[in-house]
């Protein structure tokens, strides 16, 4: 409640400030500030910040912890990530500890290797030693089999990925339309066929615009050549754009995302191919020096924003004992800058 004793620097012991001092300096009840403290049962925006203001003043601190023991809530999430090195993952991130903030949450992040099972599961233990209400998962790694996972019982769970192996609610970009964007958005420019650099084979990402790459390219009944490989940095990507300079016959380009379609635009560069005169790149992601190569690049904006919240949102409403999602798909948007153009006529 508050009500703990503490050393002052005289040496007097002096008793802390508790809700019934708060309720007496803001001229409410002691069940209004309960209300406030606890975070339940309404009060008027007026009445909260007289409240507030007046745990301000007398320096009034809540105990959390007897508060999680009246109300059931830790009031913290848990955050398990596989790397924050991918542009994505540290702006979901970074959304996901705003939209948390907002709620009246903290956050507790906890990097793992997705590709082994001890450190997953471990991260799982360390985060209920940590008393958090939820936990949102964002790893995609083929290696990490869902049912070998040993998620807590009874655990709120919402995964920021399209595979359902972990059997729990999931927010994703929708990686599929956004490919298939990219390709017919060429095809449309008179391209007749396009090639591919892709993510690296772990991703679940990767995996599904490869996938729509090909499946527009058969559509269409257009040759489909072997994807270049790459693994999202732009060093591979300008490795498979030399591979790609080799052929005279590519005049476009979709890259799995937008470090590698920068490697690439490097590579024709050096071998004298002008873009868009002679090949069209696009990639993914919509990074924000996106606008501002040369030329300016075309490529699909995914809002790791919106995913962010709307996976704090999902897993609040399943901690509050509201109907939970089965999955959700946040939509891309073709953004057309000049690094795309009509295929050349020769």
């Amino acid at each position: 409640m508050g009500e703990v004793n503490s050393q002052h620097p005289t040496g007097v012991r002096r008793r802390e400030p508790s809700m019934e001092d708060v309720a007496r300096e803001a001229g409410v009840s002691g069940q209004t500030v309960s209300r406030v403290v606890n975070d339940r049962g309404y009060v008027g925006a007026a009445t909260r910040e007289k409240v507030t203001a007046a745990m301000a003043r007398l320096g009034y601190r809540p105990n959390s912890a007897a508060r999680a023991l009246r109300s059931g809530r830790f009031r913290t999430l848990g955050v398990i990530m596989f790397t924050l090195a991918p542009y994505g993952n540290h702006r979901t991130l970074d959304a996901i500890a705003s939209r948390a903030t907002e709620a009246g949450y903290t956050l507790t992040l906890i990097p793992v290797d997705a590709s082994n099972r001890a450190t997953v599961n471990g991260a799982f233990s360390r985060l209920e030693e940590h008393a958090v209400d939820g936990i949102i998962i964002l790893i995609e790694a083929h290696e990490l089999d869902g049912s070998e996972i040993e998620i807590p019982p009874g655990m709120p769970i919402v995964v920021i990925d399209s595979n359902k192996r972990f059997g729990h609610p999931f927010v994703d970009i929708d990686q599929a339309q956004g490919a298939r964007t990219a390709v017919e958005h060429l095809l449309a420019l008179g391209h007749e066929t396009v090639h591919h650099v892709a993510g690296p084979p772990e991703s679940y990402a990767a995996e599904r615009r490869q996938h729509a790459w090909r499946a527009v390219l058969e559509e269409h009944g257009l040759p489909v050549s072997e994807p270049q490989p790459g693994d999202w940095s732009a060093r591979s990507g300008y490795e498979a754009g030399l591979r790609l300079a080799a052929d005279p016959s590519v005049t476009a380009v979709f890259a799995a995302n937008d470090a590698m379609a920068i490697g690439v635009l490097r590579a024709f560069h050096e071998q004298g191919i002008a873009v868009p005169a002679q090949v069209s790149v696009v990639g993914f992601d919509d990074v924000p020096d996106a606008a501002y190569l040369w030329p300016p690049l075309t490529t699909i904006r995914q809002s790791f924003d919106e995913v962010g919240r709307r996976a704090v949102d999902a897993l609040i409403a399943e901690l509050d004992g509201d109907e939970p999602i089965d999955q959700e798909f946040i939509a891309t948007e073709l953004i057309v800058r000049e690094s795309t153009a009509k295929k050349p006529t020769r």
